[in-house]
């Protein structure tokens, strides 16, 4: 594949709150030969740290296009602190990039120096909530800039967790400064599995604290005793629930940047950007109804 010249002009980094789609390697050049009417594009931060065209091919798409950067590695609830190798990889990718937002996972995927390739779920403890504040602050000083932690899709719940996950995630906004990725999607798929109810999850996370929302396909299981399991899968459509619990964050957190992720059997871009114009219909009528939207 051939990457084209680089544009001279560069349009502004700052992430529109629109609906963008996420970029996966199949898109690069459809999106480079057909320039399609997309907000912004979201990467995921590890794709773009090695050699090779895909770092080529950002650059050019980054000139005609807003980019966020969604990291997926860095395990901030990792008890043995953050990689530094990594940590330095990342910022290496953000000045190069020079992305509009920047966001990292609330979970872990590092243990005794292996990567365990997987997004894990936390005990919620007091001492995980340090250990994640700390790497948070960490994070955002080696950056220097404010991140986004992005809530987790998740099938089991550790007995000794003593504070409920929205409750944890609120509490390293506020600790540490940074804001929150709410994940529609996981919000739901974490509900169904362990009895919670999601209307109470979004109604304790702090409205000023969201700086983007992702939404998702997820599959259901049935497991052997007869219980449903959703999984998080990002392969499919976005489900009617939680296209309603979309509309129900909008109605509390207003407009904000929307994703479309889709990262199993990926599709053509013209099958998210059909998604995100779902999404773009459910902003555009909440940018009507908000007298907060239609200030800002």
């Amino acid at each position: 594949m051939s990457v084209p010249a680089v544009h001279a002009q560069q349009v502004s980094s700052a992430i529109p709150a629109k609906a963008g789609i996420g970029l996966r390697f199949r898109h690069h050049q459809p999106v480079l030969d057909t320039r399609p009417a997309v907000a912004w594009f979201e990467v995921h931060t590890e794709n773009y740290m090695g050699g090779g065209s895909a770092p080529q091919y950002l650059d050019t798409i980054r000139r005609d296009y807003p980019v966020s950067l969604h990291g997926v590695g860095l395990s901030l609830g990792s008890a043995e602190g953050l990689d530094a190798a990594h940590l330095a990889r990342v910022r290496s990718v953000v000045e190069r990039v020079e992305p509009g937002l920047v966001s990292e996972h609330l979970s872990w995927s590092i243990a005794g120096g292996t990567y365990l390739a997987d997004l894990l779920p936390l005990p919620l403890t007091e001492e995980a909530l340090s250990v994640v504040c700390r790497h948070v602050d960490e994070m955002q000083a080696c950056l220097r800039r404010r991140i986004l932690v992005e809530n987790p899709s998740t099938y089991l719940r550790f007995r000794h967790s003593t504070i409920p996950e929205w409750e944890f995630l609120t509490q390293v906004a506020q600790r540490t400064g940074c804001g929150i990725l709410c994940d529609v999607n996981n919000i739901y798929v974490s509900a169904c599995n362990h009895g919670w109810d999601a209307m109470i999850y979004l109604a304790a996370l702090p409205p000023a604290a969201i700086g983007e929302i992702h939404l998702a396909g997820h599959s259901v299981r049935q497991l052997d005793n007869g219980r449903m399991l959703r999984i998080d899968d990002h392969g499919s459509r976005v489900a009617p629930d939680v296209w309603a619990l979309y509309r129900e964050a909008l109605r509390r957190f207003g407009p904000v940047p929307t994703l479309i992720e889709w990262d199993t059997d990926v599709p053509p871009v013209e099958t998210l950007m059909e998604e995100a114009a779902m999404a773009e219909a459910a902003l555009e009528e909440q940018r009507l109804e908000s007298p907060r939207a239609n200030a800002a």
